[in-house]
């Protein structure tokens, strides 16, 4: 049945993932809502930024009032000391962002055979560390946004080897929010399937597979073939070796934020992300919120389309590198872009199929 909305005044929600590095998804919320507010004064906006767990995990929960923030130095990917940031839970979870200690961006170039073979994630392991000596009862750990491939051995090295980790985490509920459901190796493994993205070339892929094949043993060899086990390079599946257990980062930041209820009351739904592909149905924020929208019109502003992603519940798709004329002008402009985009589709809200009609 055609979802009914009335003409003059709609209730917007706007629930978007951050732009691949371009713009955090509080920051593409707030361009979203500009460019709305531009052609629609009279609609009441609500402003709800989401993340999968990847890059913004902690930034999106702290914007929603969940968790206060305290620094952190930890070292990065290559060694060198970054500051990152610890989510705080009023409920004794601590929340971590694994991207801020390992992510790809933290590299300061482009990814090569040599970043990808050294990138390490020690500093999720000083994470976790300190989280523990907090008193956190409940971790969780957002994955995504990785430019290791290290299967998390930085991690539990930091930590004092796999038995002193495992010790260290009896007790705590450790969530490893992850929006990837590939196992450690094999050719939906991690090495043969984020290596790339991350630098490696052939031989390296089959370099950082072996060694990933080696330290599975390590871990204990059912965790391997565990679902998320590949995911930010096999740091998940290090945590499931830990007593981890995996759960949906689109879910978890979906119930910290209460997202469900705030998309009860909605009449259209702006969500988006940086590039809307066939991973976006693979428990990427835009198919977790389609599902959950129970027929409200799902308007999506992507910063790139590639494919035919058939993604269930979606109503209408827009390109921001179409409406910008190329990838290049909308990067150089992204908010602007965004927010541009955004009063477009609102002026023409009422021609989207299925979101409004006579």
């Amino acid at each position: 049945m055609t979802p009914t909305v009335d003409r003059e005044t709609l209730s917007v929600v706007i629930a978007p993932d951050e732009f691949g590095g371009t713009l955090s998804a509080v920051d593409a919320a707030s361009a979203i809502a500009d460019g709305w507010l531009s052609s629609r004064q009279a609609d009441r906006v609500r402003l709800l930024p989401q993340s999968d767990g990847g890059p913004g995990f902690i930034a999106v929960l702290q914007a929603a009032g969940v968790a206060t923030v305290r620094p952190l130095r930890v070292p990065g990917p290559l060694g060198d000391p970054v500051d990152a940031t610890i989510g705080y839970g009023a409920d004794g979870t601590v929340y971590l962002e694994a991207a801020q200690a390992c992510g790809l961006h933290l590299l300061g170039r482009e990814p090569d055979p040599s970043s990808a073979r050294a990138a390490t994630t020690a500093g999720v392991g000083t994470m976790l560390a300190s989280a523990v000596a907090s008193g956190a009862r409940r971790i969780v750990v957002g994955l995504g946004g990785s430019a290791t491939t290290d299967g998390g051995r930085g991690a539990v090295e930091e930590l004092g080897g796999i038995g002193a980790a495992r010790a260290r985490m009896n007790g705590i509920d450790l969530v490893v929010a992850s929006d990837v459901d590939n196992p450690l190796l094999g050719p939906a493994g991690a090495a043969a399937v984020f290596g790339p993205q991350k630098g490696a070339d052939p031989v390296t892929v089959q370099d950082l597979e072996s060694r990933l094949t080696d330290w599975a043993v390590t871990l204990g060899g059912a965790v391997a073939s565990m679902p998320g086990a590949g995911a930010a390079g096999g740091l998940g599946a290090a945590l499931l070796a830990l007593g981890g257990r995996r759960r949906s980062g689109a879910d978890v930041v979906a119930e910290a934020t209460g997202r469900r209820r705030e998309l009860a009351d909605a009449d259209v739904i702006v969500t988006g992300e940086g590039r809307y592909d066939e991973q976006t149905a693979r428990g990427k924020v835009i198919a977790a919120l389609a599902a959950e929208a129970g027929g409200t019109p799902v308007i999506v502003l992507a910063g790139q389309v590639r494919g035919t992603p058939d993604v269930v519940g979606v109503t209408a798709v827009r390109s921001l590198a179409d409406f910008a004329g190329s990838v290049d002008a909308a990067m150089r402009s992204p908010r602007e872009m965004l927010a541009g985009l955004a009063a477009e589709v609102a002026r023409t809200v009422a021609t989207i199929e299925g979101v409004m009609r006579e």
